[in-house]
């Protein structure tokens, strides 16, 4: 065992928040085992408290703020 961490997958539609079960843009990996998922809301709630206990943190709340690309082909 190295200690590496595994890669994280990225968060899918189908990945809800623990606290009320909208999309999770936040992953919190914790270092007992176990994770936690999160809205952008609530991990902005809960973040500073999970990073201080040593959780791993997963943040893809940027995705809120992309606009789509548009098709060149479709006109």
């Amino acid at each position: 065992m190295t200690g590496a961490l595994a890669p994280t997958k990225p968060l899918a539609a189908v990945d809800r928040c623990d606290r009320c079960g909208a999309q999770a843009y936040i992953r919190a990996s914790l270092p007992m085992g176990g994770e936690l998922l999160f809205c952008a809301h609530h991990g902005r709630r809960h973040i500073s408290a999970l990073r201080e206990k040593g959780a791993d943190i997963q943040d893809e709340s940027a995705r809120l703020s992309e606009t789509p690309t548009s098709n060149p082909t479709e006109r």
